[in-house]
């Protein structure tokens, strides 16, 4: 079976989600790497394999699949153990609402391209640009640690890590390099402390890869 390879880049909190989700299933892969600071994403011989220009991008089982949450959920339906997601339909509808409010709503507003447009095209000052990303974060950590609340445990759902935890642990690594306050959000800290503890997040992490200066 041909190695996947996993088209990457340290800090991006996309590829950082795959690299957690690729741990949990066990799947040995080869990353490929990405430097999105250079503008690689956007060389010609990149976007003719993902017009699109980002990363994530998994080239698996004889595809090539992009989005990390769509690559994650391939990966969870070609390898159901350990499960993302709980089979409770409710149980299943939150973990997906806590993710996606972390993967659609905190993230896209504070990727690279945007605070470059920031910076760059609107000739934001580096004081606003970063409380740009300071005020979006904590709108969606206010939201995130209220509604993870009632069923939380070791992690964001329970004491099994889920896909919840898949995306917070990235966005939570991302909010400490803007320095935005964490003290108030004791059930996203909680969380963050037990997957640090487990390999496949540790492993993951910005500090461990290749392209980390």
């Amino acid at each position: 079976m041909t190695r996947p390879i996993l088209h990457d880049y340290y800090r991006s909190s996309a590829s950082y989600r795959v690299r957690i989700g690729l741990n949990l299933k066990g799947i040995d892969y080869h990353s490929e790497k990405v430097d999105l600071v250079s503008g690689a994403q956007k060389d010609e011989a990149y976007k003719a394999k993902n017009p699109q220009g980002f990363v994530p991008m998994l080239e698996i089982d004889g595809h090539r699949l992009t989005q990390s949450l769509a690559i994650l959920d391939y990966l969870d339906a070609t390898r159901p153990e350990p499960p993302f997601v709980p089979d409770n339909p409710a149980d299943r509808a939150h973990v997906l609402a806590l993710a996606t409010l972390v993967a659609c709503d905190i993230h896209p507003l504070n990727n690279l391209r945007i605070l470059k447009y920031l910076k760059q095209e609107l000739r934001c000052e580096e004081a606003a640009k970063d409380e740009w990303y300071r005020h979006w974060v904590r709108e969606g950590f206010d939201a995130l640690e209220k509604l993870a609340a009632p069923r939380a445990g070791a992690f964001l759902f329970g004491d099994q890590p889920t896909l919840a935890d898949i995306c917070l642990v990235p966005q939570l690594y991302n909010a400490r390099r803007f320095s935005v306050p964490i003290n108030d959000y004791p059930h996203l800290r909680r969380a963050d402390e037990s997957a640090s503890a487990h390999p496949a997040f540790a492993d993951a992490h910005p500090d461990k890869q290749e392209d980390h200066p």
